[in-house]
């Protein structure tokens, strides 16, 4: 029998022992911390803290969803990618029919104690089923038709999409299919000319009037004429609130729990995606940057685990979940700041609400997996 200590042991005892990012777990820790704290004092003087507790709930269910994509190989998603893909189809499809209308959106599907939102899941399963797409696909990547196809891949849940409507998970698909197409291995070309169209397309959307009201809800042309001409009738009042509770902050805050702007309620649905005001008025400039410097650390640990990846398919995994959580994070912050028009879009992990809960803890589930499965180290 060989040693223990042999090099052949060694090499095998490597191979099998778990490799866990424990700096991608502490900043997950810190962000949902960050995020209990803030919806507890966004919620005391609303509703109490049932919104707090409601969040609680939402994180330990989310240990459910971490705990499968952490733990089921996956290469098993690859092996059932139709399945997945026909599962994504009939969820979104199923919302439109027997879906809770709200706000003028058909988005929720409402089971009992909660709403699941399809429309958040299928962004990871795109991420799933694209990057499984292209990985049986390696030796004809370079073909246009390989690109087309890809497309049509996501043109079919984004459509879907469109139909509740949800502009903000919309541009979320696009954002994750250009990742993962562009780390796929696609000819630049065939991306940069998509890019160019699609940016054209959206640009005469949200400044041409008669394409706004073909194209466009009337509360989603309010949101762009708000940022666009800063008017007085009220459309950008919930950005211009933000801006004043950022100013309000200062470099030092007001300190935890004495929000003036949070507890008048000036800022409406403030615990969904202008959760970031309350960190802003009361932890100021410095607390800011301290949960700033914690997203970066995630993202970097996660971009860590993209780029060690030997697997095109694991590699192509790891970069959709980056530019899904990392597209609603520059989007959440562009639309508090008021530099983007407001697209409801959540703040990872900040953000109230069940099913977007479920998906960041998934996501990491899946990183997690990923990077025990991939090279030993990662610095």
């Amino acid at each position: 029998m060989a040693s223990i200590s042999s090099p052949a042991a060694a090499a095998r005892s490597r191979r099998f022992s778990p490799r866990i990012d424990f700096y991608l777990i502490a900043a997950t820790l810190a962000l949902l911390a960050v995020g209990l704290m803030a919806l507890y004092s966004e919620g005391l003087t609303r509703d109490g803290d049932s919104t707090f507790r409601k969040q609680i709930l939402n994180v330990v269910v989310g240990l459910i969803p971490f705990g499968v994509f952490f733990w089921a190989s996956p290469k098993v998603w690859q092996k059932n990618v139709w399945a997945l893909y026909l599962l994504n189809v009939f969820l979104l499809t199923l919302v439109l029919v027997v879906g809770k209308s709200e706000k003028g959106a058909v988005r929720w599907i409402d089971m009992g104690p909660i709403q699941f939102q399809p429309s958040e899941l299928a962004k990871l399963l795109i991420v799933l089923t694209l990057a499984s797409f292209y990985a049986g696909r390696q030796d004809t990547i370079d073909r246009f038709s390989t690109f087309v196809l890809g497309f049509l891949h996501m043109v079919v849940p984004l459509a879907l999409i469109v139909k509740q409507p949800h502009l903000g998970a919309s541009l979320a698909m696009v954002a994750i299919w250009f990742g993962v197409t562009l780390l796929a291995g696609v000819p630049w070309k065939f991306l940069v000319a998509t890019a160019a169209v699609f940016t054209a397309l959206l640009g005469l959307v949200f400044t041409v009037p008669a394409l706004q009201h073909q194209f466009l809800h009337g509360y989603q042309q309010e949101r762009i004429e708000g940022i666009l001409a800063r008017d007085t009738r009220g459309k950008s009042y919930q950005t211009d609130r933000a801006e004043i509770a950022f100013g309000v902050g200062g470099i030092g805050g007001a300190g935890y729990l004495r929000g003036e702007q949070k507890a008048a309620h000036f800022i409406p649905e403030q615990h969904n995606d202008f959760i970031f005001t309350v960190v802003g008025e009361e932890e100021g400039l410095i607390g800011a940057s301290i949960v700033l410097a914690i997203f970066g650390l995630f993202f970097y640990r996660i971009w860590l685990a993209m780029v060690h990846a030997r697997d095109p398919y694991y590699r192509m995994v790891v970069g959709g979940i980056f530019t899904l959580l990392a597209f609603h994070l520059i989007v959440n912050l562009g639309m508090v700041l008021q530099l983007l028009p407001v697209v409801g879009l959540w703040l990872p992990f900040l953000s109230y609400g069940g099913t977007a809960m479920w998906l960041c803890l998934a996501c990491v589930g899946l990183v997690l997996n990923v990077r025990r499965r991939e090279r030993p180290l990662l610095f």
